[in-house]
């Protein structure tokens, strides 16, 4: 079998040298490819070249004399210029509150997860809203509380992995999670009104800044330009720069205030309300907390600023979560993150409340408690604390049915109750609200109602104790009633008893006895007058001797 000559012909070379001409019109930037064993010019491109640029024009830009062959691992040089460039929309990751979107095609609307956001896009956000978007080579943006931010350039280079983002931040704040650059047209960059900042893969915030407080770049991790028409800076990890106008350079970078350190004694991230406190520090004058998702920390699900150092979170929703607090200085630019990572159980809901009431006073230090059944739950716990926020309760008490009485009487004032659901793990789920409670050890006044009767009984009455199951009934003629003339139980609010011969005062209390046994404090006494009927005798007696 002969051999076949594979060389290209002549023409083809005085094509590839013909060509060597249109790559001098290419830009100078370049984007590098590693050839791949099977790789073809014509195959490479129709991935990559816009369609008015010819597969020749490669090969006469790489200077390749036989464009059937390339080594595996040879470098080809694609000018920027030639790429193919298509729109790639931003996408919606995370929502919180109400935020607006608005562009010229579709006019404004809600923001909804998940949605596309086209070039010219511009987002609002409100009082406690923020979003975060993700972009084609999965760089992040988080824009935050009452923000203004506009989409002005979102597009890719075809397959090559290298994306052009621009954006405008109007107002307010954003956060940047950015992939570092696969190529020389990859861009990130985000122009405030005083400055512009462009980085290639870093962690950083931009304050668009307002009367009070100056613009700021504060970077995270990695580096960042900063700069405007009166000059650059370079911004390294753990520092910011203020711009204070348009017309004046970016400030000397300063250092970000450092982590606030917090109090384990006081950090309590399960069960909810969250409870944490930290440090303060002596140059901050207010402080940022923030939920986020611990895999995805651009995802925010709770933000508040506040001035002192410690806060409360009611609610948050199922899942390993971040809590991240940083310190705010005197300028408005906030510091480096302390971190807690923690979680929150799905968990069954918090049982429906029967008794006590809300805010009721019970005059009981041992009182029972009430509530419904959830589904699926094997038992219930009880907390009472004398504060709300529950990070030391007094009682916590299981009970496999739906009503329990604390074990030990409480000293009499104010407390605060809740309940969770136990499933067949015995896991608890959420607590729910912190209801108000006030013990009394004040005796209730029992009004009585007495008629007597015929054949010289005496009955009174008192209302009726849903609670009970029945009364103990006590009558003295001495108010500490350390001599009875009565002592009994019956199961009525009323008791029928033969009055004394001997008048004067009798003193009568009433106890309630509920069905487990558990016997309230005895009311308040009360007292009754009651005439002589062997005085009334005796005189009647005398009288008659008179007049015989």
């Amino acid at each position: 079998m002969s051999n076949i000559d594979v060389r290209p012909p002549l023409s083809q070379l005085l094509v590839a040298a013909l060509l060597l001409c249109w790559a001098t019109l290419a830009s100078a930037q370049d984007w590098n490819y590693r050839a791949r064993p099977g790789d073809t010019l014509w195959d490479l491109g129709a991935r990559y070249l816009k369609s008015d640029v010819q597969w020749q024009q490669l090969q006469a830009h790489n200077r390749i004399a036989d464009p059937y062959r390339l080594a595996p691992g040879q470098t080809l040089r694609f000018p920027v210029a030639w790429l193919r460039v298509q729109p790639a929309p931003a996408r919606v990751v995370a929502l919180r509150g109400q935020v607006q979107v608005s562009d010229p095609v579709n006019g404004t609307r809600a923001l909804q997860a998940n949605m596309l956001l086209p070039i010219g896009s511009q987002l609002q956000t409100g009082d406690d809203a923020s979003v975060t978007l993700s972009f084609a080579d999965n760089s992040r943006l988080q824009l935050r509380e009452n923000s203004l931010l506009q989409l002005d350039q979102l597009s890719s280079y075809g397959a090559t992995g290298m994306v052009d983002t621009r954006m405008r931040l109007q107002r307010g704040r954003s956060s940047n999670q950015v992939t570092p650059a696969r190529g020389p047209a990859s861009r990130y960059i985000i122009t405030a009104p005083t400055a512009t900042s462009s980085v290639r893969g870093t962690l950083f915030r931009v304050n668009a800044g307002d009367e009070d407080s100056p613009a700021a770049t504060e970077v995270v991790e990695g580096r960042v330009q900063v700069g405007n028409r009166a000059g650059q800076r370079l911004i390294g990890g753990g520092h910011a720069t203020l711009i204070r106008a348009a017309g004046i350079a970016p400030a000397q970078p300063q250092p970000l205030l450092p982590a606030p350190q917090l109090l384990e004694s006081q950090l309590r991230l399960q069960p909810l309300p969250l409870l944490a406190a930290w440090q303060p520090l002596d140059a901050a004058k207010g402080y940022r907390v923030e939920v986020v998702l611990a895999a995805t920390p651009d995802v925010v699900l709770f933000a508040r600023e506040l001035a002192e150092p410690q806060i409360r979170i009611d609610s948050l929703p199922p899942g390993q979560l971040r809590l991240l607090v940083r310190a705010i200085d005197a300028d408005g630019v906030e510091g480096l993150d302390a971190e807690h990572d923690f979680s929150v159980p799905e968990g069954l809901p918090a049982p429906l409340t029967i008794a006590p009431l809300h805010g009721q006073t019970v005059h009981q230090l041992q009182p029972r408690f009430q509530w419904a059944k959830v589904a699926g739950a094997t038992g219930s716990v009880l907390q009472i604390a004398d504060n709300p926020d529950f990070l030391h309760p007094l009682v916590e008490q299981q009970a496999s049915n739906q009503q329990l009485r604390i074990r030990s009487p409480l000293p009499a004032g104010n407390y605060f109750w809740r309940l969770a659901s136990i499933d067949a793990d015995n896991t608890p789920g959420r607590y729910g609200q912190a209801l108000p409670l006030q013990l009394s050890d004040v005796p209730v006044a029992t009004p009585l109602d007495s008629t007597r009767g015929h054949k010289g009984l005496l009955t009174l009455r008192w209302p009726a104790d849903t609670a009970a199951q029945y009364y103990r009934v006590q009558i003295s003629r001495k108010a500490d009633f350390s001599r009875l003339l009565l002592d009994e139980q019956v199961d009525t609010p009323e008791i029928a008893f033969k009055q004394p011969w001997r008048g004067g005062t009798l003193h009568v209390r009433v106890q309630s006895i509920e069905d487990d046994g558990y016997a309230s404090t005895f009311s308040t006494p009360q007292q009754i007058q009651l005439p002589c009927r062997l005085c009334y005798g005796v005189g009647a007696g005398a009288l008659l001797l008179l007049a015989l």
